[in-house]
C-alpha cells in the first residue's frame, strides 16, 4: 500500500504529462501482480467499491474523532480524504500491526459484507501512516483526482512493453528492449474489453511472457476517433475546404453501438456498457456491425435538448413511461465494422458510402444518419455555423477529411470541431464556497443570480472555473471583504443593485428546471470576465435569460432522411 500512496501523492503533485508518465511506467515495472493491476485499475476508473461511500468515510472517522472539530476541519480543508487521513488520532499499540498491500484492500472489500467495510476501514487506518490513509480513503471512495486521465494511464502500461528487459526509470527515449516490438496505447484500448483487473495477461503480454490476448470477441469495444479543437487564426490558413465533410456536431452523448455475433452493446466513448437503461434504442438495432455516432432524444423527426436526454443517463434502468415521454436515437456519422469486416482502414468517404447504405437498409425511428452540410468554403460555413438552420441541437459543426481513416486517440489534422460561440450574460456573485483540493483555502465555487421583477436576485448557476489564480485570489478577497452572512460551508456576499460583483457567465445552453428557484438551469456555466467596471444594476433579468430560452427552444434539429 506504501508503493501506491507515493505513487498517488506524487501523480497528484506533479504538472508534467511526461513526467506523471515516468512515475506510472516506473511503478509498473517495480511492482508485482496484483498489486499493479489492481493500481492501474483503480487509475482508469475500473475498479469501485459500492460499500464504502464518503457517508461510512465520515461515520469511521466520528468515531474517534469530536463530530464538531470533524466538521470544522473538513470545512477549512475541503477534502474528505485529506481531512480524514490528517485527524485520525495516531495509536501506537495498532501502528505495530503490519501495512495491508493493495492487493489485501482490494480482495478484502470485493469480499467483505456491508456491516464488515467499518471495522476494516479502521484497523486499515490504524496501521498505515497519514500518506497511506489517505491513498486508501481515495482508492475506497473512487475520488482519486490527480490529473491522470484514463487514456494516459494505458499509455503508461504501453510503455511497460519496451522497457520490460531493462527496468529504466527517468527518461522516455530509450530504445525497446531486444526481441519486443513497441506497443501504441490504441492497441492496449482495443484489448482492454477483453482482459479484466488485475490484468495478469496483459501484462504478461506486455513484458513478453504470453501471446497477445484475444481482442477479436463479438461485440467488443473499439477505441474512438476524436477531433481537436480548431483554431480559426490559424488552421484555416492551411486546409482546404474541398479535402473536408462538414456536419453537425449534435448536442447529445457520444456512443458506440455494436450488433455482433448475436450481441448487441451500447458504449460510451469511454466504453462504459450502457445498454439497459436504453433498451428501446439497442432492441430496434438489426445489421451486424459496429457504427459511430450520438445519442439523442428524437421527439415528432426532431432533435430536442441534451436536458431531455439527462432524464435518461445514468440510470442502470428505465421504466416505460420515460422511455415515451423521452425515446431515444442514435444519430450515426460513421461505420467502423460490417459483416464481420474491419473497416476503420478505409477513407471516410468509403465509409460514409456503406454508412448511408447500411441505415438506409436497416434505419428507422431509432437509427438516423447524420447530414452533411454542403458548404462551398470557409466563409459560407462560418455564415452557417453562426446560425445553424437546425436551431440549438447542435454544438457547431465537425470537419473530416474525406480521405482519413478511423484511428484512436486524438491526431491532429484528420477531424476538427469547430464549437459555436457560448452565450454570455452579466450575473451578480451572490455565494461562495471553498474549492477542493489545492483549492481547498480558497473560495472558489461562485454562485450568481440576475434581477427578478421584484428587485431581487434569483440565482441562476455556479461556476468554479474561466478565471486564473490571480483573479481566483482577487475573487477570494471580496468574498472575504464582503460576507453578510454565513451557512455552513458557503458564505452569503453583499449583493445589492447599489453594490455587487458582476461576472459574465459564458454557457453552452439553457434548460428548464424544477430543481432550481429562478426555473432554469444552465449547461457548462463558466466565469469568461470579472467585471470589475460593471455597476450590479446593470446586470442581466430573469426576464432577458427567459425571452434567451424560448428562443433556445424554438429552434430544434431535424433530421434528414438517409438517402
Amino acid at each position: 500500500m506504501r508503493a501506491f500512496a507515493d505513487l498517488l501523492d506524487r501523480l497528484a503533485l506533479t504538472g508534467s504529462r511526461n513526467a506523471k508518465l515516468v512515475l506510472l511506467r516506473d511503478y509498473l515495472l517495480a511492482t508485482p501482480d496484483p498489486d499493479r493491476g489492481w493500481a492501474l485499475a483503480a487509475l482508469t476508473g475500473d475498479l469501485t467499491f459500492n460499500a464504502a461511500k464518503p457517508a461510512l468515510i465520515r461515520k469511521v472517522v466520528e468515531s474517534r474523532v469530536d463530530p464538531i472539530l470533524f466538521g470544522w476541519s473538513y470545512d477549512y480543508v475541503g477534502d474528505l480524504a485529506e481531512t480524514a487521513s490528517l485527524i485520525w488520532p495516531a495509536d501506537k499499540d495498532h501502528r505495530a500491526n503490519r501495512e495491508p498491500a493493495l492487493s489485501e484492500v482490494v480482495e478484502a472489500l470485493r469480499t467483505a459484507k456491508r456491516g464488515e467495510v467499518q471495522g476494516l476501514i479502521e484497523r486499515w487506518l490504524d496501521a498505515l501512516h497519514p500518506k497511506g490513509r489517505w491513498a486508501l480513503l481515495k482508492l475506497v471512495t473512487g475520488g482519486l483526482r490527480i490529473g491522470l486521465s484514463a487514456r494516459l494511464a494505458k499509455t503508461a502500461a504501453a510503455m511497460v512493453r519496451s522497457c520490460a528487459a531493462t527496468k529504466v526509470s527517468g527518461t522516455l527515449d530509450k530504445e525497446p528492449s531486444p526481441g519486443l516490438e513497441p506497443v501504441d496505447v490504441s492497441e492496449i484500448e482495443e484489448l482492454w474489453h477483453a482482459v479484466s483487473p488485475p490484468y495478469s495477461d496483459l501484462f504478461a503480454w506486455l513484458e513478453g511472457r504470453a501471446p497477445r490476448p484475444n481482442s477479436d470477441a463479438p461485440g467488443r469495444f473499439r477505441p474512438v476517433m476524436l477531433a481537436v479543437a480548431i483554431d480559426e487564426a490559424v488552421d484555416f490558413h492551411h486546409l482546404i475546404a474541398s479535402d473536408y465533410a462538414a456536419e453537425w456536431k449534435w448536442d447529445g452523448i457520444r456512443v458506440q453501438a455494436v450488433r455482433e455475433g448475436g450481441l448487441t452493446r451500447l458504449y460510451t466513448r469511454t466504453g462504459d456498457e450502457i445498454a439497459s437503461a436504453f433498451g428501446d434504442v439497442v432492441e430496434t438495432l438489426a445489421y451486424d456491425g459496429a457504427i459511430d455516432g450520438e445519442l439523442v432524444v428524437v421527439r415528432d423527426g426532431q432533435i430536442t435538448s441534451f436536458s431531455d436526454l439527462q432524464q435518461r443517463l445514468n440510470r442502470k434502468s428505465v421504466d416505460a413511461k420515460t422511455m415515451v415521454n423521452f425515446p431515444a436515437a442514435i444519430v450515426a456519422y460513421d461505420i467502423l465494422a460490417m459483416d464481420g469486416q474491419d473497416l476503420r482502414s478505409l477513407s471516410l468517404r468509403d465509409r460514409r458510402a456503406r454508412l448511408e447504405a447500411m441505415v438506409a437498409f436497416n434505419g428507422g425511428e431509432r437509427l438516423h444518419l447524420s447530414p452533411l452540410v454542403p458548404f462551398s468554403g470557409w466563409s459560407e460555413l462560418a455564415r452557417l455555423r453562426a446560425d445553424p438552420p437546425i436551431g440549438a441541437a447542435a454544438e457547431g459543426l465537425m470537419l473530416k477529411r474525406w480521405d482519413s481513416p478511423y484511428v484512436a486517440g486524438r491526431p491532429k489534422g484528420p477531424w476538427f470541431k469547430w464549437k459555436r460561440d457560448p452565450h454570455t450574460l452579466d450575473a451578480v456573485l451572490m455565494y461562495a464556497q471553498r474549492g477542493h483540493g489545492r483549492r481547498s483555502s480558497f473560495y472558489s465555487d461562485y454562485t450568481f443570480g440576475v434581477w427578478t421583477g421584484e428587485g431581487g436576485l434569483a440565482p441562476v448557476g455556479k461556476a468554479y472555473f474561466g478565471f486564473t489564480d490571480d483573479e481566483l485570489k482577487q475573487l477570494d478577497k471580496f468574498v472575504r471583504d464582503h460576507t453578510v452572512d454565513r451557512f455552513g460551508p458557503v458564505r452569503s456576499v453583499r449583493a445589492e443593485r447599489d453594490f455587487g460583483l458582476v461576472l459574465e457567465i459564458a454557457f453552452e445552453g439553457l434548460n428548464r428546471s424544477s430543481r432550481h428557484k429562478s426555473g432554469i438551469a444552465m449547461r457548462f456555466p463558466r466565469i469568461s470576465r470579472i467585471r470589475w467596471d460593471k455597476p450590479a444594476r446593470e446586470a442581466a433579468t430573469l426576464d432577458e435569460i427567459m425571452m434567451l430560452l424560448e428562443a433556445l427552444e424554438s429552434g430544434g434539429g431535424r433530421i434528414a432522411k438517409a438517402p
